[in-house]
């Protein structure tokens, strides 16, 4: 069984000390050997941690027959295949083949029970798990979340090495941290974890929804510890050795690390963990809305006081939302008589809300305070809100307008697979002027136009119209949101 022993924290008290007072022994000419005595102190500390909580980390390899683009490399991790694509390569041909993929995992109890990512066992069609001593077992899948992007995978062993669940609630920027995992599985030849050591960088970190549709990376542990491909649910630890976040990402041009991983706190991790290893199924709440943080372009606009509350941006034919009167450009200010300050925090509201409950939402609606009363639905495993489209229109290439210091073109099948979309009503931005009212209102190429004011923009003469009659401070709808475009005077 896996226990830090008290001898452990009287290292971790002379740790604390080098952090009280590293800075003043380095300037102390005569006090060279007291700083390397305490440095020599924090290295034992991470030594021995690493070594009890390695006993426990584990490597996960799977084996399923996927789709694949043919971009130029792959590290057998799918979330970071799936970065790398999004971000740095082409929409390309796919094709079927046999993929193996490689994880981390952690053991949390001695009967063979271990946390690792959902991303890391999606879709397997065979688990294997090899422990640090060598040995290796088949594993079967107890639970998983989809969204939380955790998972629970069991072993048949017993009497197993694990490492004890710590807290991330009291968690601070500068904090010291372990990662542990096996980053390059078997091109190393060994099962055994590697370990990096840094700090707590940044929290409440979100990442991109680009990076994976409907995960809510949100609520992240940001750290320069180094992650590499393959550390993809493998523990964060305290200076305890206690968990405190499972790693989940690192953002990189290479593929490696280049000091900026995110782990999932360990405290969002627990609140679903028992269900996990029972094997029951996550439910959510779901209204069926898209919304977006207000700024104070946009407050202004809807003659708030101060930017707070969510802007509904979208709304889901049949939805909870839909039937109980939400429409778009509603701001949500309270939720179950709760303040809503920002959409972090609404997503979670509503997502902790038990499926059925009937919340009473206060909305302002053309600055008129109205309370909707809406029934909580169930998420699906991966929700997506689509906009109604109108029929393709075929433009002439040629048809360009330029306004308040964007371009814009309507959207031909050409242009469509240019830029890797789907949908062919609006106009698409091609291009956005320095310094002009379109880049301060945070506009970026590749967005696509549905609507200026309250005039939906179906094509290229809806836009011209629009834009022909717009005066003063004007409101753009995009695929990404609301944006305030001021007057170019």
């Amino acid at each position: 069984m896996f226990g830090i022993k008290k001898n452990i924290f009287l290292s971790v008290f002379w740790a604390a000390m080098v952090y009280l007072f590293f800075t003043q022994l380095l300037y102390a000419g005569d006090s060279d050997s007291n700083a390397l005595a305490m440095m020599l102190q924090v290295e034992n500390v991470v030594s021995n941690v690493a070594e009890k909580a390695g006993q426990a980390v584990v490597s996960i390899s799977t084996a399923r027959t996927a789709k694949i683009n043919h971009y130029a490399r792959s590290f057998g991790d799918d979330f970071f295949d799936q970065f790398l694509q999004d971000f740095f390569y082409e929409h390309t041909p796919q094709r079927l083949y046999k993929r193996v993929g490689l994880g981390s995992g952690v053991i949390i109890n001695s009967d063979g029970y271990i946390l690792t990512n959902e991303h890391v066992i999606s879709g397997a069609e065979k688990i294997t798990v090899t422990l640090p001593d060598g040995r290796s077992f088949r594993a079967k899948i107890k639970g998983s979340d989809y969204r939380l992007d955790l998972a629970v995978i069991k072993i048949e062993a017993e009497n197993l090495p694990y490492v004890e669940l710590g807290s991330s609630g009291n968690l601070k920027t500068g904090q010291w941290v372990i990662a542990v995992g096996n980053p390059f599985g078997f091109a190393v030849a060994s099962p055994k974890p590697t370990v990096t050591f840094g700090i707590v960088s940044a929290l409440q970190r979100k990442l991109p929804n680009s990076v994976k549709r409907n995960r809510d990376y949100s609520g992240l542990i940001q750290t320069d510890a180094a992650i590499n491909p393959g550390n993809s649910g493998g523990p964060l630890l305290n200076i305890k050795g206690e968990i405190i976040g499972i790693n989940v990402a690192i953002f990189s041009t290479s593929g490696g690390s280049d000091g900026i991983g995110f782990a999932i706190p360990i405290d969002a991790a627990k609140s679903v963990l028992e269900k996990l290893t029972k094997g029951e199924k996550i439910l959510y709440g779901w209204l069926g809305i898209g919304v977006q943080d207000l700024n104070p372009a946009l407050a202004n606009y809807f003659g708030l006081k101060k930017a707070r509350g969510v802007l509904v941006v979208k709304i889901a034919p049949d939805s909870p939302a839909q039937k109980a009167g939400f429409k778009e450009q509603d701001i949500i200010v309270k939720f179950n008589n709760q303040k809503v300050l920002n959409t972090i925090g609404f997503v979670h509201k509503v997502q902790n809300s038990d499926v059925g409950d009937k919340i009473n939402v206060k909305v302002s609606r053309n600055n008129i305070l109205r309370n909707l009363k809406v029934k909580i639905g169930k998420m699906t495993e991966s929700p997506e809100i689509k906009q109604p489209q109108s029929k393709p229109v075929e433009p002439l290439l040629s048809v360009e307008q330029k306004w308040r210091g964007m371009t814009v073109f309507e959207i031909s099948n050409l242009i469509a697979q240019r830029y890797g979309i789907t949908k062919t009503s609006g106009v698409i931005v091609t291009k956005v002027a320095s310094g002009s009212p379109a880049q301060e209102a945070g506009i970026v190429s590749g967005d696509i136009i549905s609507q200026i004011e309250s005039t939906v923009i179906r094509n290229i003469n809806d836009y011209i119209e629009s834009v022909n009659r717009a005066m003063g401070n004007v409101l753009v709808k995009s695929n990404r949101g609301y944006f305030i475009l001021k007057s170019a005077n």
